[in-house]
This record gives structure tokens, C-alpha cells and sequence, in this order.
């Protein structure tokens, strides 16, 4: 592993992704609010079960627009670069009409959770699934041994055991496994990826495993602090395995 320290920064990353120089980002892999606050029916009390929690965090409920980020993702992301961002069926056609036109393909995959949170009163379908938009040039990288490798589907249990935070809990924490295969397709050993809603940290751990260099930048404290110690400790194991 390079052994450039990774760049964690606490504030507001539509200030703080200025200050990263022109085309020096290989992968911009990242998991933004979603807006789906005002479809949530809160938590769920049962006398038989444990609470079914299907709160959102405050932040969800500030507007994500992907129009205000297309200028600074363009501009820091090298021509090779690829842009993979999790978001929900109400964003979709917002990522897709603002960055289609800009860059050469707009695709998509789809994480398939194995173990979603139940529906007690089966008033709909299970959140299964979530949507992740694949954006790139011509040219870009792209680590592919057979066809088998590339479906646009992903299937894993949701964060869970060990892995899962609990203190701080963050409701939308991904699991390593998951972004460790969009990292493997989309960079190579030695790549910068920036991940500008840090969250706990979980795009860093998996930077730090594959080998490649890490930007970060985080808006809640609590969060941050999370992932600057998940960090360090991949960084740590790291070092044990060299």
C-alpha cells in the first residue's frame, strides 16, 4: 500500500471538494442523503418483536440536488475517472437528467439486499433493493476478467454482526464487501478515491484494504469520528499483514 495517509476532513464537503486539485480523483464513490424522509412511516413498536426502526437521520432531510454537484465532480475527477453513487427511485431521474448529457454513458447497478428490514403489515414491497448510478468517459477504467463479472447486480446481506456500528448507529452504513467490488472494477492499486458523505467511514476501509489512497470528508461529528478510528484500525491491520 502507498503510504500516503488518507485525507479526513470534518465540514461541509461542498466547500471542502474545492480545495482538491483539477482531475486527481480516479473514483468518486459515495452514498448521499436519498430525500426519503417524507416517505417514512417512524419506527414501529411491537409488543412480540423488537422495534422495526425506519427512522431516517435528520441530514436525509436536507434537499440533495445532483445538479449542485456535477461542476465540482467534472472538475475533479480525472478523464479515466468513474462516479458510482447510491441513491434511491426518487433521485434516479435527477442524477440521470443532469449527468447523462455530460458524460459518455449513465448506467446502473443494483444492490440486492438478502435480509431487508421486514414488513410487518405487508402494505408493500420489502427494500430490497437500492440503486447505484455508474457514470464514466470513454477511456475509463475498467477491471473486467470475464463477462460473468459483469452483471449490474450485486447481492449481499444489508451491514451487519460485527461490522455493524452501534455507536454510533448510522442507518444507511454499506457494507464494505459491497463497495469493495465497485472499487476493484473502477480503480487500480494506487488510485485516489473520494467519498465527499463519508458517513462512518466504510468507503475509506475499503480504500485502505485494496490498496488505494482515500479522501474523505464528513459533515457530522459523531460520524466522523467513527470513521477516522475504522480507518486507522485498516490502516493498522494493514501494516500487521506487511
Amino acid at each position: 500500500m502507498d503510504n500516503e495517509k488518507p485525507i479526513l476532513k470534518l465540514g461541509d464537503s461542498r466547500c471542502l471538494i474545492k480545495e482538491i486539485p483539477d482531475h486527481s480523483i480516479d473514483l468518486i464513490l459515495t452514498d448521499p442523503p436519498y430525500n426519503l424522509s417524507g416517505y417514512s412511516t417512524g419506527n414501529m413498536e411491537l409488543s412480540w418483536h423488537k422495534t422495526i426502526n425506519n427512522d431516517l437521520a435528520e441530514w436525509d432531510m436536507n434537499s440533495f440536488e445532483p445538479a449542485e454537484w456535477l461542476p465540482e465532480f467534472k472538475r475533479v475527477l480525472k478523464p479515466t475517472g468513474n462516479i458510482f453513487a447510491f441513491t434511491s427511485y426518487n433521485l434516479m431521474g435527477k442524477w440521470h437528467q443532469v449527468f447523462d448529457p455530460e458524460f459518455d454513458t449513465f448506467q446502473y447497478m443494483v444492490w440486492h439486499k438478502t435480509n431487508p428490514v421486514p414488513k410487518i403489515r405487508r402494505a408493500g414491497f420489502l427494500n430490497s433493493c437500492e440503486l447505484i448510478i455508474c457514470v464514466w468517459d470513454k477511456g475509463h477504467i475498467w477491471n473486467f476478467s470475464s463477462q460473468k463479472e459483469m452483471h449490474n447486480f450485486i447481492e449481499t446481506p444489508i451491514c451487519m454482526g460485527k461490522e455493524r456500528l452501534k455507536n454510533p448507529c448510522h442507518p444507511t452504513q454499506k457494507p464494505v464487501k459491497v463497495l469493495e467490488r465497485i472499487i476493484k472494477m473502477a480503480t487500480n492499486e494506487g488510485d485516489t478515491i473520494l467519498d465527499p458523505f463519508m458517513g462512518v467511514g466504510s468507503t475509506g476501509v475499503a480504500a485502505i484494504n485494496l490498496g488505494r489512497k482515500f479522501i474523505g470528508f464528513e459533515l457530522e461529528k459523531e460520524y466522523y469520528d467513527a470513521a477516522v478510528n475504522r480507518i486507522e484500525t485498516s490502516i493498522q491491520a494493514k501494516l500487521v499483514l506487511i
